[in-house]
């Protein structure tokens, strides 16, 4: 019977289809040559070679074509004839483990894979799957040894002595971490990723003496680079030494007056050692230097915006610094945008506008901040607003298609009609995500419902086609489409089934149940048309005066003239611009 019959590991092996070539001894290199080999005869093999060699190495090469093919069951029974042949062989071993493995029989697996390294201990590639397999397993003591062999075996891979260091670290073993590092440093040279590892293991191990020793060695090993000479400093803090922390901020100080580093760990100094007012004067240094970058000053920001929260202090005391920043007039955006994001965690969004609009000065293409002072305009239904903030931002932006939208909005509320037509055909120039088909659809709905301002019926019906050939759920389209040919009269059945598709889907919508109302009432189907009429008007208390005249018309229609007339009257008071309204109250009947 054979062990591996399952159709499922096709997905699972295919980990393996990597086109590994193994050959004992040497590493498993991807095989260019592994479409199969055909069994070679014995003039091609050379007299010195036997038979079991090249059946062995036929079958091998045949395996390895099968897994390529991803014929996994067909891939393990050449594997078995190779071991067969050699029971001992590394090569066929490794391959065999790497099919357990996969399968999750990660027991009899590592087991193979171990026979493949005790048969070929030379081979690297072997030890370092073997050692892989044990950290997974979290069998460290296992992988500890086989690693500590290897980094003897194979002095000059260096990964080796990394992965040594992390099952060392996971075994908290850290006098042997110790002497590997030591071992590292001799190798490559001292750095600051070994330094830190050697100082957090004497700090662990409550060994302050060489721990600071070590940092001390690492800043005299660059004494020009005044980092590693902070950090020596923060040490000195975090351990509560403030004299010497003090030390060596005013050595760094004293030779780089500037530098944001030791200031800011110098403000540190002040606050651990209750210096408050020492601490605001150094950490105003920091903020109000000119000198300290952008990231720096963000990141001070940040601590102390953390600091104020925490200590429950008033806010005034972060928005003055925030505002003695802004009188600097910053190049970079990074400081303004935080303030208005503070701001706006106070809900103090008057005074972030201005914060806002001093960021796009500065970065124009700072669309977060643009979409935020939008966002406040339209809320406000400040048009002007919309429309600067929208202009400006298709010029910084122009394939952002919301600030061609939202300006097309803006000159939709002023009438100026032609201006939407055309900020919507520039909009649909920069369109070039089929993604976007919903926001193309709604550049066209507005562009049809610009056409039927100016009463150029062909372009209008002609735009709501494209808006609805992108989106044939657009509600808003759908509408308008529908409304503008009941009131040409034309394709009625058309504008009923659009229309029905609108008050199925916002069944309370006053404005769409007038439509809907006004196509049956267009239809003659006037006791449908009270049904959805009456909902308009249990839908909505203020209705327009054109709604309330569609309901003396079909009030009309329905026989209660009186209730048609009192609807035509209100329409009246309402602003009625119809050409008909004042006929229909004289003579209290309905006129076309």
């Amino acid at each position: 019977m054979k062990i591996i019959r399952l159709v499922c590991i096709v997905l699972t092996l295919s980990l393996l289809s990597s086109g590994w070539s193994t050959v004992d001894g040497q590493h498993p290199e991807r095989d260019s040559n592994s479409l199969g080999v055909a069994l070679p005869n014995d003039d091609e093999a050379g007299s010195d070679q036997s038979s079991d060699d090249r059946r062995y190495n036929y079958y091998f090469h045949e395996a390895t074509r099968l897994r390529i093919q991803k014929k996994y069951d067909a891939s393990y029974d050449m594997l078995q004839h190779c071991l067969a042949i050699r029971p001992h062989s590394p090569s066929a071993l490794y391959e065999l483990a790497q099919y357990y493995i996969v399968l999750k029989h990660n027991e009899k697996g590592t087991a193979i894979m171990a026979e493949a390294v005790k048969n070929d201990p030379n081979n690297y590639w072997y030890a370092q799957g073997l050692a892989n397999l044990y950290v997974q397993q979290n069998r460290l003591d296992e992988a500890a040894a086989l690693l500590e062999d290897m980094d003897q075996r194979f002095p000059q891979k260096i990964d080796v002595m990394y992965s040594l260091l992390q099952v060392y670290s996971r075994q908290a073993n850290y006098d042997k971490s110790i002497v590997l590092l030591n071992k590292l440093e001799v190798r490559i040279g001292k750095n600051e990723q070994i330094s830190m590892q050697k100082f957090a293991i004497y700090d662990q191990q409550g060994n302050d003496e060489k721990a600071m020793d070590e940092l001390k060695s690492l800043a005299a090993e660059f004494p020009t680079d005044y980092r590693y000479q902070v950090i020596l400093g923060d040490a000195y803090l975090q351990k509560e030494k403030y004299q010497q922390a003090f030390d060596v901020y005013q050595k760094i100080l004293k030779a780089e007056p500037d530098n944001a580093m030791a200031m800011y760990s110098l403000a540190a100094y002040y606050e651990q050692t209750g210096q408050t007012e020492k601490y605001d004067q150094q950490l105003n240094s920091v903020l109000l230097n000119r000198k300290v970058d952008a990231d720096t000053k963000e990141d001070v920001m940040r601590r102390l915006i953390i600091r104020n929260e925490n200590s429950k202090k008033d806010s005034t005391i972060v928005i003055d610094i925030f505002d003695r920043i802004m009188e600097q007039e910053p190049d970079e955006a990074q400081l303004p945008m935080l303030y208005a994001q503070y701001l706006y965690s106070k809900n103090m969004v008057e005074k972030a506008i201005p914060v806002l609009k001093q960021v796009l000065q500065i970065e124009p293409t700072n669309n977060t901040a643009r979409m935020t002072l939008l966002g406040e305009a339209v809320k406000k239904e400040d048009y002007d607003e919309v429309i600067d903030i929208c202009q400006t931002g298709t010029q910084a932006d122009p394939e952002m298609l919301e600030f061609y939208y939202y300006l097309a909005i803006g000159y939709n509320q002023q009438q100026r009609t032609d201006s939407v037509i055309s900020v919507c055909k520039r909009a649909l120039e920069h369109v070039t995500d089929e993604g976007e088909k919903n926001i193309i659809s709604d550049f066209y709905a507005m562009m049809g419902d610009a056409y039927h301002t100016k009463n150029l019926m062909k372009e209008t019906f002609e735009a709501y086609d494209k808006s609805l050939e992108y989106n044939s759920n657009n509600i808003m389209a759908l509408n308008n489409y529908a409304y503008y040919l009941s009131l040409e009269r034309r394709d009625l059945d058309k504008a009923e089934e659009m229309s029905y598709k609108t008050v199925k889907a916002e069944p309370n919508n006053a404005t769409y149940l007038d439509t809907y109302a006004w196509i049956l009432f267009e239809k003659a189907n006037y006791e449908q048309a009270k049904i959805y009429i009456d909902l308009a008007l249990k839908n909505e208390e203020q209705l327009s005066a054109e709604v309330l005249e569609h309901c003396g018309d079909i009030y009309y229609h329905t026989g209660d003239a009186e209730k048609a007339l009192e609807f035509w009257q209100k329409a009246k008071e309402n602003g009625s611009k119809s050409a008909t309204i004042d006929q229909k109250i004289r003579q209290k009947k309905y006129v076309r």
